[in-house]
């Protein structure tokens, strides 16, 4: 029977107060993994284990048997996950650490002393666990970016029946703005077929398509070759797999939304949606029901964010969650994308200010938002043209970002929905706000501003001294 002896209420460490006393370090490898605890918990306090399902739970029966109760891994890749979901399967608090908080190791350099090290700062409360989702996320999270993946899979082949067509001077390219839309693939799939008539495949143009059957017929006149369109049917039996399964992997996020439970009302059903936003065309977007189901998850409806789509509100929840709690403030939330700008300061003095370089898909999604919204006539739209004409097109993106996430994040936490500001509206706040700063500004230098009349320009009126 396992003996344990009761822990100490204060334990210090190099002369510090720890924070974690029950804590252990974990350096984890593509085929070893190194665990270290506190030296007092074991005569051998670093081990060696293998990654086998049957290492790891003897791995975790060490730990409790040593009294760990929270641990501190450094990982890359995808090894740390089983141990991670053992690790809390059994009460034990896992810290997921970033490699570069903890990449100047002193000493000589060993998968033992990076334990080690881990263990020594996580028990002195020296580390910052990353963001993890909760195990519902984490598993939309997963089908959500196998499905990007085969979106980018799937994005060669077009290239390469774009390449096969230009072999052959076929410019279907230069008449049709994608030739995967619905001209573009109804005319390759009649050439796959075996018609070569310019004209006859022009007939197949759909209504809406701007190029004209004259021009897109003078376009589709070549010199076919067989090498050629072999290869292009083969693009075009490929393009039609992966567009399969894109499919097959949207029905089983649609399954995995509806098996979870509303963030707002319980046993809420799904909501009836006014139409998306004119002008708004999402390439590879979720089926229509997706919005639905992530409005009933979340209690609003992200998509009538300005500059938001289907797309980007699944990547972005997809990614963050539904559980604001887990950032105490705006600030954080916006630190953790990357948005919020970082100051390094010395000496009293602000040696630069940057934001932080992060690889982060919701960032992505958020700036991808912000330049949509350029040329919309919106009070976002105006806010970036504003700072587009102060510091440039690259800053007013991450502003722009910075200020959709914020209104992402205060319409999730609080649950309200998103009303929309015309940029008519913006601007006549924007001239307030500037007419209160000048006011403020005369008043401090002793003057007085008068309103102008509508032929003159506005006068600053210098006081009568007494």
């Amino acid at each position: 029977m396992l003996t344990t002896r009761p822990t100490p209420t204060t334990i210090h460490i190099d002369g510090l107060p720890a924070i974690h006393p029950n804590a252990a370090g974990v350096d984890i490898g593509s085929d070893e993994i190194v665990v270290a605890v506190p030296p007092d918990r074991d005569p051998q306090p670093v081990r060696v284990f293998h990654i086998f399902t049957p290492d790891l739970e003897a791995l975790v029966a060490w730990l409790l048997a040593c009294r760990i109760d929270t641990v501190a891994m450094e990982s890359t890749g995808v090894y740390w996950i089983p141990l991670y979901e053992l690790l809390e399967q059994h009460g034990i608090t896992p810290y997921l650490v970033n490699a570069r908080h903890v990449k100047t190791v002193p000493g000589r350099k060993s998968d033992w002393n990076d334990a080690q090290w881990l263990q020594k700062l996580h028990a002195l409360g020296l580390l910052r666990a990353s963001f993890r989702p909760d195990g519902e996320i984490a598993a939309l999270r997963t089908l959500v970016r196998y499905r990007a993946e085969l979106i980018q899979h799937r994005a060669p082949h077009i290239l390469h029946m774009q390449k096969a067509l230009q072999q052959m001077n076929i410019q279907l390219e230069r008449v049709l703005s994608d030739i995967m839309g619905v001209t573009g693939q109804v005319i390759l799939r009649a050439i796959v077929a075996g018609e070569r008539d310019p004209v006859a495949l022009a007939h197949h143009r759909n209504p809406a398509c701007k190029s004209s059957t004259e021009t897109i017929a003078k376009a589709l006149t070549g010199t076919w070759k067989d090498e050629l369109i072999f290869v292009l049917t083969q693009a075009l039996v490929i393009y039609d797999v992966y567009t399969a399964q894109i499919a097959v992997c949207d029905t089983q996020i649609a399954h995995s939304l509806a098996m979870m439970e509303s963030r707002g009302e319980k046993d809420a059903p799904l909501p009836e949606l006014p139409p998306v936003k004119d002008g708004s065309k999402t390439k590879n977007a979720p089926p229509a029901e997706t919005r639905a189901h992530y409005a009933r998850l979340l209690g609003v409806d992200l998509v009538a964010v300005m500059g938001l789509s289907a797309s980007s509100v699944q990547t972005i929840i997809s990614e963050i969650g539904t559980d604001m709690e887990r950032f105490p403030t705006v600030k954080h939330f916006s630190a953790w994308l990357g948005l919020a700008p970082r100051n390094d300061i010395s000496g009293g003095k602000v040696l630069r200010s940057r934001t932080m370089k992060v690889v982060n898909r919701a960032t992505q999604a958020f700036r991808q938002a912000a330049q949509s919204v350029a040329r919309s006539d919106s009070a976002l739209g105006a806010y970036y043209r504003a700072m587009r004409a102060r510091k440039g097109p690259q800053q007013a993106t991450v502003a722009t970002a910075h200020k959709i996430a914020r209104i992402v994040y205060h319409l999730l936490k609080y649950g309200e929905a998103y009303e929309a500001e015309s940029a008519d509206a913006y601007e006549q706040k924007r001239q307030e706000r500037e007419l209160r700063q000048l006011s403020r500004r005369a008043q401090k230098l002793g003057y007085t501003l008068t309103p102008a009349s509508s032929n003159q320009p506005a006068t600053a009126t210098e006081p009568v001294p007494t």
